[in-house]
């Protein structure tokens, strides 16, 4: 069999059921292999980027290695934000692209850029295939390095010499990713930290979902009964109404839940990324730091590690309740829940209230969508909004880029989500920025019969970057543009748009889509107006 052949196959041993990209001159032969596969559907998609984004949403909800592939130079480069964000996320995500025969690669050459090293620092690990041979070791690695705690992105580069090649190797076997968990003095350690501390506060990140842990943490939080905090990527892992939960952290600025923290004296800081938030954000008392997570604490002068728990998440918290966790139940004075869920519009009232506000739409969201739910969040004021306001009923259910922080996922997100969880209601929220960021991938979810909801916020303004400058400067530059009739512009791609004017028709509106699954909605909400 050619090289190509042999790369689909060892595909198919690892599982992938799409590959989203673009095909390109360099890359026919892995095409017309993958014309013949039986297994792995490829999603054609209008931009490269779009295909890392859907890669990288499609990995989060299935907790699999999603597959982007582009041809050599720009097509190469369009994914490099994608991977990026798929990359600080934490999200497994496998790129191939294309590249010139070797001959090409001494001297300058048409479209040629050493992608490789392009890559490099935005992935776990990239290499170029110098011989069909090592095709099936390249793959198991990538594969394997991508799921790794912590997992990431990895890039395969294929030559176009190298890809009509012959290859008789065969794919490796998968095998399992190992499990580690702590010793036990470790475990025995941690038990007697939290035995000495009268207030701990449990901080939770994105590791838990990713880890499948969040029974085991349910279980320590019950028998520790100290309160709970979470990161913007671990929204839903108490339920709303849990008497611990003191809801989300990590803004910049109007962050009401850092008093929890600061009146604590011992922090249990599990499956949580730096790339969130750094320590000193939330963290300027030092306060101790008992680090639970898959791999060792990073070094920071404001994340003073005075115990450590390092391995499988869902191992480590089953060892820790085993043990007889001690109760350490405490207030927060101040009534700091209350004032949180104030400040932050949690539990709003919209009864009577018309306006379209974005807290009153996500109000009006909570209340309509079920555990299956998946809200996207593209990147803007929104995002903060989301963070603070939207209480998802399930953990993993609200995706949001949060390392990177990239504008533009939302739309090509999800469409990796519907096609993850084709069963599932997609409600996508973005700004009039990010949409026409990626807009043309409404064809692509259009092309492939996908059904999902697009709400895009309309205030012809990149708002956070205009309000960012009016504090800093007292006026704004370069923030305000044009739209298109979105309306319209849907109605071009064959998908129904609609343009909600009172918070009342947005909620009928909302209900109707969320009864289909057979059609993209698209609403165009302008921001803040009001009733008529």
């Amino acid at each position: 069999m050619k090289a190509t052949d042999l790369l689909v196959q060892c595909l198919e041993n690892e599982g992938i059921e799409y590959i989203f990209g673009i095909m390109g001159k360099e890359t026919l032969d892995l095409i017309d292999s993958l014309s013949r596969s039986k297994k792995i559907q490829f999603i054609n998609v209008r931009h490269e980027q779009g295909a890392a984004f859907m890669a990288d949403v499609y990995a989060r909800l299935t907790n699999r290695v999603g597959v982007c592939l582009a041809t050599l130079g720009p097509g190469a480069t369009n994914l490099l934000t994608g991977i990026s964000s798929a990359n600080l996320d934490h999200s497994p995500v496998v790129a191939i692209t294309g590249q010139a025969s070797f001959e090409r690669q001494h001297q300058e050459s048409h479209q040629y850029l050493d992608i490789v090293k392009i890559f490099e620092p935005a992935t776990k690990w990239s290499v170029q295939i110098k011989d069909s041979q090592t095709i099936p070791n390249i793959i198991r690695k990538a594969f394997r390095l991508a799921q790794l705690e912590k997992p990431g992105a990895v890039l395969i580069e294929l030559p176009e010499n190298i890809a009509s090649q012959m290859a008789p190797a065969r794919p490796l076997s998968v095998s399992p990713i190992p499990k580690s968990s702590p010793i036990s003095q470790a475990i025995e350690d941690a038990r007697t930290l939290i035995y000495r501390s009268q207030k701990p506060v449990v901080i939770v990140g994105n590791g838990v979902i990713r880890q499948k842990a969040i029974h085991e943490l349910l279980t320590f939080v019950d028998n520790l009964q100290a309160p709970v905090v979470h990161s913007f990527m671990a929204k839903g892992v108490l339920p709303k109404n849990h008497p611990l939960n003191y809801f989300t952290f990590g803004f910049k600025k109007k962050d009401e839940v850092i008093p929890v923290i600061e009146q604590s004296d011992l922090l249990i800081v599990v499956g949580y990324d730096f790339v969130e938030s750094p320590p000193k954000d939330w963290n300027k008392r030092m306060h101790p730091i008992l680090h639970i997570d898959t791999l060792p604490a990073e070094m920071d002068e404001y994340y003073p590690v005075n115990g450590e728990l390092v391995g499988d998440l869902k191992e480590v918290f089953q060892k820790l309740n085993e043990l007889e966790i001690p109760s350490k139940p405490w207030v927060p004075i101040g009534n700091l829940k209350e004032r949180i869920k104030t400040a932050y519009q949690i539990d709003l009232e919209v009864k009577g209230n018309l306006s379209l506000t974005m807290e009153n739409i996500l109000t009006v969201i909570e209340e309509n969508a079920t555990e299956k739910t998946i809200v996207i969040s593209d990147v803007g004021a929104h995002k903060l909004s989301i963070a603070r306001t939207y209480q998802s009923k399930q953990a993993g259910r609200v995706i949001i880029s949060n390392g990177l922080a990239s504008m533009g996922i939302a739309l090509p997100g999800s469409i990796g989500a519907k096609l993850a969880c084709p069963d599932d209601p997609i409600i996508c929220i973005t700004g009039d920025g990010g949409a026409l960021m990626n807009i043309s991938e409404l064809e692509t979810a259009k092309r492939f019969g996908l059904s999902f909801i697009m709400i895009v916020l309309n205030d012809s303004a990149l708002k956070l970057e205009e309000q960012m400058m009016q504090e800093k400067f007292n006026n704004s530059f370069g923030t305000a543009f044009g739209n298109p009739d979105f309306v319209r512009l849907a109605e071009s791609f064959g998908i129904k748009g609609v343009r909600p004017k009172q918070l009342n028709e947005f909620e009928q509106l909302l209900k109707s889509a969320l009864k289909q699954n057979n059609e993209i909605t698209l609403m165009d909400i302008q921001m803040g107006m009001d009733i008529l």
